[in-house]
């Protein structure tokens, strides 16, 4: 069955990186785009990057581009989300996803913490 794993969240400072991967199994990752999505508590579930199946073309929410920035590495299965100059802003729940013949498939989530 899909299975998407995420990892690499936790507490960064204001102006930090982290980097988060989520690992997929149980289908041809290399065959599907896959999206990163947050949410805040309190706020809706925001789209953040998108990436294309082998990686050409990448898409960004205004709140993050030119700061995050998504790849793949498909032969490992894995999705990474780099995200540099952290504001307090960004702290949320991050979560991988993929559509895979109109089913809705998404991670555990890994929380991202910007504080001083």
């Amino acid at each position: 069955q899909v299975q998407l794993v995420e990892s690499g969240g936790g507490l960064a400072q204001p102006g930090g990186s982290l980097r988060l991967s989520c690992l997929a199994s149980g289908f041809d990752f290399s065959n599907w785009a896959m999206r990163w999505y947050r949410q805040a508590p309190g706020k809706e579930r925001e789209l953040v990057a998108v990436i294309t199946s082998g990686g050409e073309s990448r898409n960004y929410a205004n709140s993050v581009k030119y700061r995050f920035i998504i790849s793949r590495d498909n032969g490992k299965n894995t999705l990474h989300l780099q995200m540099n100059s952290l504001k307090p802003e960004d702290t949320a729940m991050y979560y991988c996803y993929a559509r895979i013949y109109n089913y809705d498939y998404w991670g555990q989530g890994t929380q991202v913490t910007v504080s001083s």
